[in-house]
């Protein structure tokens, strides 16, 4: 009998654990299916406390002179100064900010046949 009443002590905590385990499954799929059902009202509230979105009336308009236009020009960058030797090299530091002047000549250069292009070297114009 002692066996017997062993059996059913081990078969009642097995029973009681897996009781258990159901009911911690049942509550965490009511906390992953309550979650997204709480986050749904939650956005609602925090979407009405945005500002709404800007009237016709307040959106930007074009300037009277009209559109603005995009206006390019040709730059040279200011010198570097040479160093004398090795330790009068200026570090970029002293440098600072790479100031540069517009170019007296606007027009662009053009490519030159021969010369290094976007494709490697160049090379001879020959093939």
């Amino acid at each position: 009998m002692h066996t017997t009443q062993t059996g059913t002590a081990h078969e009642q905590m097995a029973a009681a654990g897996s009781v258990a385990g159901a009911v911690v499954i049942v509550l965490c799929g009511l906390l992953i299916t309550g979650a997204p059902v709480w986050t749904v009202p939650l956005g609602i509230r925090v979407r009405r406390r945005e500002p709404a979105p800007p009237e016709r009336a307040e959106q930007p308009t074009l300037p009277e002179s009209g559109p603005v236009r995009e206006e390019r020009q040709m730059r040279e960058p200011s010198e570097v100064p040479r160093a004398t030797g090795k330790r009068d090299r200026p570090t970029p530091h002293e440098l600072g900010n790479a100031p540069s002047r517009p170019r007296e000549d606007q027009t662009r250069p053009d490519w030159n046949p021969g010369s290094s292009g976007s494709f490697g070297s160049g090379g001879s114009d020959t093939t």
